[in-house]
């Protein structure tokens, strides 16, 4: 009992909701990478659908912004957000060299119903009707589930391709994951004053999450 008094509520989450976080980060996909016995054409329409996906994740972090400018009680979330915004314009270079690397030409690469679906949702959290605290732990949700799962891949054991490890040391390094810490303890600290309506709304939203991010993974390594 003084256990779970201790625990946060995205901790009391995760563990609440374990079967289906794990199903998010360690997605056969991501074992696949773990274990060198990925398919290189599922790696590659991973790549081709993340980079579309990320160009819609921008105004999403964007809108979090203005959320935390008009709401938060702790300027420090500013600087965190807007760190992690300005890191995005890194990623898609990134994503654009990766994809000549792979021989992939995002001009023809149309979205797929999974990156439709998840984009959509991102674009319900930017309503300015979404509360800051449930699309700060959106955020920090989206966020976690690519950093623990490609940490996974360069963890002990791992037989990770040694063509796949920039990919995965790019989500799955030590930096990235002391970001998504900060974000959870935004998160956590809005839960902690937040309404019973904003909780359960959260709640399903970080569920909501944890299932797009199954339906992207499984997108990759659909036939």
């Amino acid at each position: 009992m003084d256990e779970e008094k201790m625990m946060s509520m995205t901790e009391t989450w995760l563990k609440k909701h374990r079967l289906l976080y794990t199903g998010a980060t360690r997605n056969p996909f991501i074992l696949t990478i773990h274990d060198a016995t990925i398919n290189i054409a599922s790696f590659k329409t991973w790549l081709a659908q993340d980079y579309l996906f990320v160009r819609a994740f921008v105004p999403f972090v964007a809108s979090v912004l203005i959320k935390a400018w008009k709401e938060s009680d702790d300027n420090g979330d500013i600087e965190i957000i807007l760190g992690g915004m300005a890191s995005l314009q890194d990623e898609i270079t990134w994503f654009k060299r990766e994809a000549t690397n792979w021989g992939i030409s995002h001009s023809e690469v149309v979205p797929q119903q999974a990156n439709i679906n998840y984009c959509r949702f991102l674009e319900s959290l930017m309503s300015p009707e979404m509360e800051y605290t449930v699309a700060i732990t959106a955020f920090w949700a989206i966020e976690a589930v690519y950093q623990e799962s490609f940490a996974y891949c360069l963890g002990e054991g791992s037989k990770t391709p040694p063509e796949l490890k920039e990919t995965c040391a790019r989500w799955g390094n030590e930096g990235f994951g002391m970001y998504c810490q900060s974000l959870q303890r935004i998160a956590d600290r809005r839960l902690l004053k937040a309404s019973e309506d904003e909780l359960k709304k959260a709640e399903v939203l970080f569920l909501s999450v944890l299932e797009h991010e199954v339906e992207f993974w499984n997108m990759s390594t659909a036939a």
